[in-house]
């Protein structure tokens, strides 16, 4: 993506490391944080790859793994803000732009819908560090704290996003920050506390089925996002989003983890899903391109 000399977000902050132990907020603790993300995502999957792959991208906050019940402020030291926070490489200085492109775009459409859009707060961490939702840790990877409505982002996360899952380039970076975004525009809009007030008393199954509603409606505004940066995008870039969805849809992450593809287990959607919503909100360019997903909850 062209962004050049584009504006980095001042909505920005960097953690120091260590902050907040090995506890994950809603249960579990210690140095099992990986087996209990594991347990808790319900997934049934083993592999430490796998495990990354379901917890972080673009899956915000999945079942069990953060409480956003728990909110309070994070109590890790915060050791920087704006363009403090956003200076020390080129991944936070990038994911501060897309960040503000994010700002700029659904400003521009909550507008156009008569209401106010207050963005999120991106908060850098490296390895460890605190939420609203209880610890921070870099196997998460990127999430998005409904309670204190910030999004966490260790950014060495970016590397495994190429090496591992074979899916590099700056749009399935910047991919990754605008699901979260969507998350966050869920809970100005009312959608996060319908889906959790639909959760409760469902039966697992049913639960799973109603967060891959939500976890698409995300990828689907994603897309949403990408429509309004058309003019900074390169050739292949809408492409490497593509390949990012596809190569960590539930099914292919079961499929190689464990052979079997079991649909009752799935918390985001399959490859084919979670590409047909990025391309939906890609080429809609509205919200409502991506209502259905959530409608009737």
């Amino acid at each position: 993506m062209r962004f050049g000399g584009r504006r980095e977000s001042d909505n920005v902050e960097s953690q120091s490391g260590g902050g907040g132990g090995f506890g994950l907020g809603g249960g579990g603790g210690g140095g099992a944080g990986l087996l209990i993300g594991l347990v808790f995502s319900r997934f049934g999957i083993v592999g430490v790859l796998v495990v990354v792959g379901l917890m972080w991208f673009l899956g915000g906050n999945p079942l069990g793994l953060v409480d956003p019940q728990q909110g309070g402020a994070p109590s890790a030291n915060v050791e920087a803000r704006g363009s403090g926070a956003c200076a020390t490489d080129p991944a936070r200085r990038f994911s501060c732009q897309v960040l503000a492109s994010t700002e700029d775009r659904w400003t521009s459409l909550f507008r156009a819908q008569g209401t106010n859009y207050t963005p999120p707060v991106l908060v850098f961490y490296p390895g460890r560090g605190q939420s609203g939702c209880g610890a921070a840790q870099s196997a998460m990877g990127p999430f998005y704290c409904p309670s204190d409505r910030r999004i966490y982002l260790d950014t060495s996360f970016f590397n495994e996003l190429a090496q591992q899952f074979g899916a590099p380039g700056d749009f399935a970076q910047a991919y990754v920050v605008a699901h979260e975004v969507g998350h966050h525009v869920q809970t100005l809009t009312g959608i996060e506390e319908r889906v959790r007030r639909a959760q409760s008393g469902a039966s697992e199954a049913q639960s799973n089925a109603i967060q891959v509603r939500m976890e698409l409606q995300a990828d689907c505004y994603a897309g949403v996002w990408a429509s309004g940066e058309q003019s900074a995008m390169e050739a292949g870039d809408f492409e490497e989003g593509m390949r990012a969805a596809a190569s960590i849809g539930d099914d292919t992450l079961q499929r190689a983890s464990q052979g079997v593809v079991v649909p009752e287990n799935f918390t985001h959607g399959t490859s084919a899903q979670r590409q047909e919503a990025l391309t939906r909100g890609y080429r809609g360019g509205t919200p409502q391109a991506c209502a259905s997903y959530t409608e009737g909850l």
